[in-house]
């Protein structure tokens, strides 16, 4: 990568039409290679007939979503559940075109890399089912971004989650993700709508089901199997197509579909490393680029903290129209770009005298730090404080030592045995988890649930690490999800 010998020059990639390349049916994205995906896609070298017999036919068209319908190579679902979810949807008119007005700033770059890997373009839809297009969508089961992966998921293809970010709600990054999964779940089952269903019910399950339908002689494509599927999964594709179906004529149901040039309206400016003061608060790239925070947040979503750190290299999303804007801006300030530095916490220090000494609220100073209300900190970690005169010039390092609460992410497993009464659905309910899940985790209970039976369960936590001190009463206390800059919605969606 160029590196700049200005302080602050920059290196500016417009996300543009690309040369149009057949998919793959495992990842590209090689470990240790996240960096770059986040940045932009990377070509697939395989032959197109190994995925889909999708037609890529150029078709000049200045309108997206002309170009979308262009490329449905899904097979229709005409079944009822499709017609149903297609009504539910058509009765919410409002609904939708405000989740296609939020997709307005990604659907181009969507749009392009589908085409670009040579499949089905319904699949540009499937953020509207997952998190009506929200970066910011996190799941009561701790799923996050458009796409919405756990934790684990994500780790598996190459989403980078640490103290300052999460690129899980990276849109570029996690539709790089989200795709290469998708790919390896086609070339797994052959057939895109049971790779749609193992999206959403795992792809063990899907497996398992099969299986059993092979060994009994029954049917194993997707119209057969998926009576057999739990409700949440059984209702998952037809939701897409219900959504494919108004797009298709939106006029027909009361639809209407925000404006969308078929042009690049996203840039991505990188940050070179080695330049001075060269970490940046999200406000004030916000302020650079002369839009509101709640819009570059949107964009630049994955980001955890209220500062980004230059030692990450990072690189920051705008609209391609105001690149030149940040550039000028940042070009003639003269003020820091960054009023926030790494503190050492003492032995025996309290949250308090730490707020005092740099002059911040104590609420302000946990929720930059994502420590919850009942938390404390001992010495020895790093919190974020705000900068005064004799640390204007320090810069923040690429990953803080002992950060007060990084975010760790494990699955903790136990065991439920099923009394007089209980349901697959009411235990899911009681331990708030999907049905879907549940099933998957217990595929030998077979869709019931007898007294005395096991149920596994599987939870995912967050803890914020071995930094947690005890609370009052000599406990240890679990940290919830870390307060952020921004306020994130909790959506209730499906996971994987």
């Amino acid at each position: 990568m160029h590196r700049s010998t200005g302080a602050f020059k920059l290196l500016v990639t417009i996300i543009v039409p690309l040369a149009l390349a057949a998919c793959a049916g495992a990842p590209h994205v090689k470990p240790g290679d996240a960096d770059s995906a986040s940045l932009s896609f990377t070509p697939v070298e395989v032959q197109q007939s190994e995925v889909a017999n999708v037609d890529l036919t150029v078709r000049p068209t200045t309108d997206l979503w002309q170009r979308l319908r262009n490329g449905f190579a899904m097979p229709n679902l005409t079944n009822p559940a499709a017609l149903e979810k297609t009504s539910w949807y058509a009765a919410r008119p409002d609904y939708m075109s405000r989740s296609f007005e939020r997709a307005r700033p990604f659907l181009f770059a969507i749009v392009e890399e589908i085409e670009r890997r040579g499949m089905p373009t319904e699949l540009a839809l499937l953020p509207l089912v997952e998190s009506a297009y929200n970066p910011q969508a996190v799941s009561p089961a701790q799923a996050a971004g458009m796409w919405q992966f756990i934790p684990a998921t994500g780790k598996r293809y190459n989403l980078k989650q640490d103290w300052w970010r999460d690129e899980r709600r990276d849109v570029l990054a996690s539709t790089n993700a989200a795709l290469d999964y998708l790919q390896t779940l086609y070339a797994q089952f052959g057939d895109w709508q049971l790779a749609l269903a193992a999206y959403n019910w795992g792809e063990g399950a899907v497996a398992r089901a099969i299986d059993k339908a092979r060994a009994k002689g029954e049917p194993t494509d997707y119209a057969s199997l998926s009576a057999k599927m739990p409700a949440e999964t059984a209702g998952y594709v037809p939701k897409l197509q219900a959504i494919k179906n108004i797009v298709m004529n939106p006029a027909q149901y009361a639809v209407t579909l925000p404006d969308v040039s078929n042009q690049a309206y996203l840039a991505t400016v990188t940050l070179p490393p080695g330049a001075k003061n060269r970490d940046i608060d999200v406000s004030v790239a916000a302020q650079l680029a002369e839009m509101p925070v709640e819009e570059f947040v949107t964009l630049n979503a994955a980001h955890n903290r209220p500062v980004i750190p230059g030692a990450n290299n990072p690189v920051i999303v705008l609209p391609a129209n105001k690149v030149e804007t940040f550039n000028q801006n940042l070009e003639a300030r003269s003020k820091p770009l960054s009023t926030w530095q790494a503190y050492l916490v003492k032995a025996g220090e309290k949250l308090e005298q730490i707020a005092s000494k740099f002059g911040i609220d104590l609420a302000a100073l946990r929720g930059a730090n994502g420590i919850g209300p009942r938390q404390r900190v001992v010495g020895g970690h790093t919190l974020l404080v705000p900068k005064g005169s004799a640390a204007a010039d320090t810069e923040l390092p690429a990953l803080i030592s002992q950060p007060a609460f990084e975010n760790e992410t494990r699955v903790v497993r136990s065991t439920y045995v099923a009394r007089k009464g209980d349901s697959l659905a009411l235990i899911a309910n009681r331990h708030k988890v999907t049905l879907a899940n549940l099933m998957s985790w217990n595929p030998s209970l077979g869709g019931s649930v007898s007294p005395g039976q096991k149920v596994f369960l599987e939870t995912v936590v967050q803890d914020r690490g071995p930094v947690a001190s005890a609370a009052p009463g000599g406990k240890y206390v679990k940290a919830k999800v870390a307060a952020r800059h921004v306020k994130r919605a909790p959506v209730r969606v499906a996971r994987r």
